[in-house]
């Protein structure tokens, strides 16, 4: 569709310009139409590439952080079985509703409001409040209960840069420029005739424009489709810490 509609506004204003103007191009007109339309494309590029590559960097940082965090609750999950402490099996099962949460409310939640889960701060809270309590007899479960919060602490880091990605900035000014070039662009071939494979090389940059601009507006929003990025670090923990 953004292929296709964009291919579809640059013939489009290409003829209505074409119908209005062709009858006063001269020479120098072209000369002029030739330069106005590298510089107006040069920077319309520049525009595109530097918010693709933001939303890029965006995504792979958020892939990232949803490892570590899949990493401290694995190192959580079976390190309360090393602290022997008679609350693990309780400790356990809030961390596996926290995941679950996540993979599942959650990230939905993200992708439609941009807000954390009250409900998975909840399933956290309740895990933080047990491992502060847990009774300490010998240096080891004083190492692993350290260790615990430490990763408890390292989730909920990593919560809030998750949140972070829900409210990474606002592209209208991008938009209002993406389309804004397309259009000067377009508007700038009126002075080459409607030959056939004139028609097919502006339908190929507006195709192309338009495939640019679709992976820029999948990006955006890696908690909801078209792009979303699945929490797969997470569904493996859950994977492998489900109940024979």
């Amino acid at each position: 569709m953004f292929a296709v509609g964009t291919a579809g506004l640059v013939l489009a204003i290409y003829f209505l310009a074409r119908a209005g103007l062709a009858r006063h191009v001269r020479d120098e007109t072209r000369e002029l139409a030739g330069s106005v339309v590298f510089r107006i494309s040069a920077l319309h590029g520049l525009i595109r590439a530097l918010v693709f590559a933001q939303e890029t960097v965006g995504r792979y940082n958020l892939e990232q952080e949803t490892i570590h965090e899949a990493s401290a609750l694995t190192d959580l999950y079976f390190d309360i079985d090393r602290h022997g402490s008679d609350r693990r099996e309780e400790m356990r099962a809030e961390l596996r509703a926290y995941a679950e949460t996540v993979y599942g409310a959650e990230w939905a939640q993200l992708g439609e409001t941009g807000r954390l889960s009250g409900a998975a701060w909840g399933q956290w809270e309740k895990v933080y409040d047990i491992a502060l309590d847990l009774q300490v007899d010998t240096p080891r479960q004083e190492s692993l209960r350290s260790a615990m919060l430490a990763d408890l602490e390292e989730i909920a880091k990593m919560r809030d840069n998750r949140e972070s990605h829900g409210f990474s900035g606002n592209l209208v000014p991008f938009w209002f420029a993406a389309v804004s070039g397309v259009v000067l662009i377009s508007f700038s071939y009126f002075f080459f005739s409607p030959l056939p494979l004139n028609l097919l090389l502006l339908s190929m940059f507006g195709a192309y424009t338009g495939i640019v601009l679709f992976l820029i507006y999948a990006f955006s929003n890696p908690f909801s489709a078209p792009g979303v990025l699945e929490p797969v670090a997470v569904e493996r923990f859950l994977a492998d810490t489900a109940p024979p």
